[in-house]
């Protein structure tokens, strides 16, 4: 079986964050950093599939899963804990705590995690680790107003409403089946799998509602425009065609920025959550990364 072994890792603001390392050292090295009200879990099936023959690092984004909220003594999020400044703080934290001096990898983000590599796209830790970026299912501005979870036309009330949906400090409460057909229209494909709709509200029902409010603000404002010409590193691209949340044209558009743009694929069916959606795929376009950048191979079969 493969090598799992937690990493301890302090970002610059003091914050703890929670990571692990699946598969032998040696390997091919794979970063992936999940999305906004997701943790390590959402990663299960590109952990079974590539901790087999790569090194896998995984890592909770501050207030998922097994990283902490950082607090003031309000017991909030204080100044800074939610910015794309902290995300990429975070994961160059990662970077420098899992990866020797000098060593490559392939850095994987999903939705949130993509702009997690946008944002630390100039950052110097990144530059020296990174040797490819797949980016799925995500966007460098204009969220809220490109969102299409609310069934409006595009307008100010349209975002006001996705607004409020985004931002509410509402406990998303257990999971039930009414929760899984409002997530599954608001985020995922209509032909998903019943397993794999629940599987993705177990782990975002999971998700603190100080999280899942203090990120909606910094989703809400997002502009990392001027950072993708910046990820000089061969980068591509996949989407999902009934992806609401980040809707085809905002991958096409990173596609048309990326000064090393290696691919565009729109996945027919599919939604936001792609890594579970579709994992044969998104396993796909890593190995095809790794075996490019690597020299990992694409199939052991």
């Amino acid at each position: 079986m493969p090598k799992e072994r937690e990493v301890a890792v302090t970002s610059a603001d003091g914050t703890r964050i929670h990571a692990e390392i699946h598969g032998e050292d040696g390997r091919p090295a794979v970063v992936l950093a999940h999305g906004w009200t997701c943790s390590i879990q959402y990663w299960a099936a590109q952990l079974a599939d590539l901790a087999v023959d790569h090194r896998v690092i995984v890592y909770d984004l501050r207030g998922h899963g097994r990283s902490p909220v950082p607090a003031n003594p309000g017991g909030r999020g204080g100044p800074g804990a939610f910015s794309v400044d902290a995300l990429a703080d975070d994961l160059e934290a990662v970077l420098a705590a899992t990866l020797a001096p000098g060593e490559k990898a392939v850095v994987v983000g999903h939705s949130m995690g993509g702009m997690t590599v946008m944002a630390a796209a100039r950052r110097p830790v990144f530059r020296e680790h990174a040797a490819a970026v797949l980016l799925c299912n995500t966007g460098s501005s204009r969220l809220v107003t490109d969102m299409a979870v609310v069934p409006l036309r595009a307008g100010r009330a349209r975002d006001r409403i996705t607004r409020s949906i985004l931002g509410t400090r509402l406990p998303l409460g257990p999971v039930t089946p009414l929760s899984k057909r409002l997530l599954r229209y608001g985020t995922m494909g209509p032909g998903t799998a019943p397993e794999r709709v629940t599987a993705c509200a177990r782990i975002v029902q999971a998700c603190p509602t100080v999280t899942r409010a203090g990120w909606a603000r910094v989703l809400d404002g997002l502009d990392l425009d001027a950072n993708v010409p910046e990820l000089k590193v061969p980068t591509s691209v996949l989407a999902g065609a009934a992806d609401r949340m980040t809707p085809p044209a905002m991958s096409r558009s990173l596609a048309a920025a990326l000064p090393e743009c290696v691919g565009l694929t729109v996945l027919t069916g599919v939604g936001h959550m792609g890594p579970v959606e579709a994992p044969e795929a998104v396993g796909e376009a890593i190995r095809e990364l790794t075996a490019a950048h690597l020299g990992a191979k694409e199939d052991t079969a």
